[in-house]
């Protein structure tokens, strides 16, 4: 067999097929890989053996097939890509942080019941049908435990033919758990959840049968910690995926930001960077989401931050230069559609570094040129997979002006 009568895999492209030099797409393949004239694939020296027995049918990860170096290629990739096709070039891209194996700590799952099998699991890529989780290499072994007994709770509360939501967040008192589209009838089911929650520690035992979430287990006060400060959990409010990575999202902020001066943090969800600022600087935090900016107030309250909680809608008002121009620095983290209407008032401000956290390096690149048309200069990104095996990728880009 001769290079000629083979084609290789030059990279991978942003939803995870493998690419050959002349562009064509193959799926499940690494760089490396040669495509035989038959289409055939020969495995090359980064094709990993998948570690879940699932892959590739379960739609929870696409690129178990990648070796170490060529996700944490392809998670850097996503980044300069984006950004490439806006014209820019960042001062430097720092080394990719990936999280571990087994390290997620929040999921949001799909149940089913079709007589007595209760299936509980991720959809298959590209279809409704769920794949019955029977291992998971990502989901941090405490949630996955809670699969096998979750489908006996099910079996009191999920109507036959009927399909519900299984949510899960690891909280500071344990597991958090919200199940959605169940129905709690009678004295079976309802002493049926007592004894899971009690048995397996929840730390908070919800459900919602349509008309909204109802508390049914909580010994303690549902809380997050961030930067040493605790906030009151809303039942699968946004958590980052994993801690490690929340740490390495947190650490490219701080390193960034100025010792002195007011900090805003926009879209601040629960205080995921606000809080981590310390107890010593001003913040002014503003989110939509009523209940969460109400939780961040008082956790904030609580630990004597120095911390103005603003409930605001910033697509509908964000803040004018007039009001951001009293900070030393802007860090915002908006959701995947990113934030242009703020980035343009950013752009049109005298703010001297902004901090911009990013789920999505398409949106992260388009509001980027808006404020490297203004003046600002992208200092540096650092790409964030925390998502792993997957193609979603998060990064900090660091703005000066």
């Amino acid at each position: 067999m001769t290079d000629s009568d083979i084609d290789s895999i030059i990279r991978v492209a942003a939803k995870g097929d493998g690419v050959t030099a002349d562009g064509r797409h193959f799926p499940l393949t690494a760089p490396g890989d040669w495509i035989r004239p038959d289409g055939s694939v020969a495995f090359g020296v980064h094709h990993a053996v998948p570690p879940c027995s699932h892959f590739p049918a379960c739609g929870g990860c696409q690129l178990q097939h990648l070796d170490e170096e060529s996700y944490a290629d392809f998670v850097t990739a996503r980044v300069t890509g984006a950004l490439a096709g806006q014209g820019i070039i960042p001062g430097a891209v720092l080394p990719p942080h990936i999280s571990p194996p087994m390290t997620r700590r929040r999921a949001s799952l799909r149940a089913a019941r079709a007589g007595r099998k209760i299936t509980i699991g991720f959809a298959e890529e590209g279809s409704h049908k769920l794949i019955d989780l029977q291992m998971c290499s990502v989901l941090d072994p405490r949630l996955f435990a809670l699969l096998a007994p979750l489908r006996d709770l099910l079996g009191l509360i999920l109507p036959d033919k009927r399909a519900a939501h299984v949510r899960m967040s690891l909280i500071d008192q344990g597991v958090d758990l919200l199940l959605e589209g169940v129905k709690v009838a009678g004295l079976a089911a309802d002493e049926g959840l007592g004894d899971f929650a009690r048995t397996h520690g929840l730390a908070r035992l919800t459900i919602d049968e349509g008309d909204g979430p109802q508390t049914r287990w909580e010994p303690e006060a549902a809380t997050i910690s961030f930067g040493g400060a605790a906030v009151g959990f809303p039942p699968f409010s946004f958590l980052q995926a994993t801690p490690d990575g929340e740490a390495a999202l947190v650490g490219a902020v701080c390193d960034a930001l100025p010792e002195t001066g007011a900090i805003a943090d926009l879209f601040c969800g629960l205080g995921t960077f606000a809080l981590a600022l310390g107890a010593k600087r001003p913040i002014y935090a503003a989110e939509g989401a009523r209940d969460v900016i109400l939780s961040l107030k008082l956790g904030a309250a609580r630990a004597q931050r120095r911390l103005a909680a603003d409930h605001r809608d910033l697509f509908r008002r964000p803040l004018n230069p007039e009001e951001l121009n009293r900070f030393a620095a802007i860090v915002l983290d908006p959701p995947r559609a990113g934030a242009k209407e703020q980035i343009l008032q950013i752009a049109a401000s005298a703010v001297p570094l902004v901090a911009y956290v990013s789920c999505n390096p398409a949106s992260f690149a388009r509001d980027a040129a808006h404020l490297v048309a203004a003046g600002y200069v992208l200092e540096s990104v650092k790409p964030v997979g925390q998502f792993r095996w997957t193609t979603h990728v998060e990064l900090v880009g660091i703005f000066r002006k």
